[in-house]
């Protein structure tokens, strides 16, 4: 059987050191998972039946993006050892044993690296890239049109609505096959009207007002998502917003492929052209205020006992004070209780009607918009 080891250093990670991040309030106590399966079997039935039914769709992906002969046999071959390997954990009845949903995912890029499907998104991710960035000038001039209230409204709508577009979610996925035309203004027609599930945009509008010279954010993490319209469309436009503030932007993006999440690799060359379309972005890039870096995760999931060492230090070093966290996979599957020694915002759209009801009685495409401002009272940063 197939051992889930949440401190295991993928392969590629061997040479760099994964530490817990100082940004935690109590890292003695962090658990980054929100649900435990194995507590509640309505839940650890109906995931179950969720992910048989999604790992068909994940070979059927891993076998059209392969080029090579064997690839169907390769994707069929995936699809049996998944079902097995998730048969052996819904098996289990140890409740004293952590069966999480980020178990579950960790699971599918196990098995799409074990047998040899390295980036099953990889063209896909490409095309809504370059899709993206070629309506990023248009998006970023529909919101300095705004005045400064509105503007952030706007940009953290966007931010939500950008979120829309993750492969990895069924409903999702079969609106994109649909309509090829989807875009950031359909999400916005999608996504829940305010107020939201948790609707926290009062209290960051608040703090937006406060005085820049004398209560601007030092530096702002933000672990981001999908890749196309999610980063281009939704996250940088709030990135570009902290930079005209002052404040150091550090993207923290997935070192590996992960559904089509974007990764360190594609993110520095989404930046590059992006460059091209926003001069605040490119003076921010090539002066060293806008910087990319690796989370250290392999899967869609985030996990503060696996950061790496040198994003940690970094973060450290430019005195990070706020951190934004987002999409289900990060935001809700996991981190969502997590507690943090600096400001915190936590954006999602919640892409799964059962879960969405479970936890907060809403509906599809509900959001939430989490902002908490530091626990730690000794000082105004991590």
């Amino acid at each position: 059987m197939l051992q889930h080891n949440s401190h295991k250093i993928n392969i590629k990670e061997l040479g760099k050191i994964k530490i817990m991040s100082h940004l935690l309030l109590e890292s003695t106590t962090y658990n980054p998972d929100t649900l435990n399966l194995n507590e509640d079997p309505e839940s650890k039935q109906y995931w179950f039946l969720c992910f048989q039914d999604l790992i068909s769709k994940l070979a059927k992906q891993a076998s059209k993006s392969c080029k090579e002969g064997d690839a169907i046999e390769r994707a069929e071959k995936l699809r049996l050892h998944y079902i097995e390997e998730l048969t052996k954990l819904q098996d289990e009845q140890n409740s004293n044993e952590l069966l999480t949903i980020r178990k579950y995912l960790d699971l599918h890029e196990h098995c799409l690296r074990l047998f040899n499907f390295s980036d099953p998104w990889k063209d896909q991710k490409a095309i809504e890239n370059e899709f993206a960035i070629s309506k990023l000038r248009e998006r970023l001039n529909e919101i300095d049109r705004l005045d400064s209230d509105e503007r952030w409204i706007e940009i953290s709508k966007g931010l939500l609505a950008g979120n829309m577009f993750d492969w990895g979610a069924q409903v999702v996925a079969d609106m994109l096959e649909k309509n090829k035309s989807f875009g950031l203004t359909e999400a916005l027609d999608c996504i829940q009207k305010r107020p939201w599930v948790i609707d926290n945009l009062d209290d960051w509008l608040d703090r937006m007002r406060e005085p820049l010279d004398t209560n601007n954010y030092k530096c702002c993490a933000i672990f981001a998502d999908n890749s196309g319209v999610d980063v281009i469309l939704g996250i940088l436009p709030f990135a570009r917003e902290m930079l005209r503030r002052g404040t150091k932007v550090v993207l923290c993006v997935n070192s590996e492929p992960a559904l089509n999440d974007i990764t360190q690799k594609e993110m520095i060359g989404v930046i590059d052209k992006c460059c091209n379309e926003c001069q605040i972005i490119k003076e921010a890039y090539e002066t060293g205020k806008l910087l990319i870096e690796s989370n250290g995760q392999s899967g869609p999931c985030l996990d503060f006992r696996q950061l790496p060492e040198e994003l940690n230090n970094l973060l450290i070093e430019n005195e990070c004070d706020l951190v934004v966290i987002e999409g289900m996979g990060r935001a809700l599957h996991t981190n969502l209780h997590a507690k943090f020694k600096c400001d915190v915002l936590k954006c999602v759209v919640i892409k799964n009607q059962w879960l969405a009801k479970k936890l907060f009685g809403g509906d599809i495409f509900s959001v939430i918009f989490l902002y908490e401002r530091a626990l730690s009272n000794s000082t105004n940063n991590c």
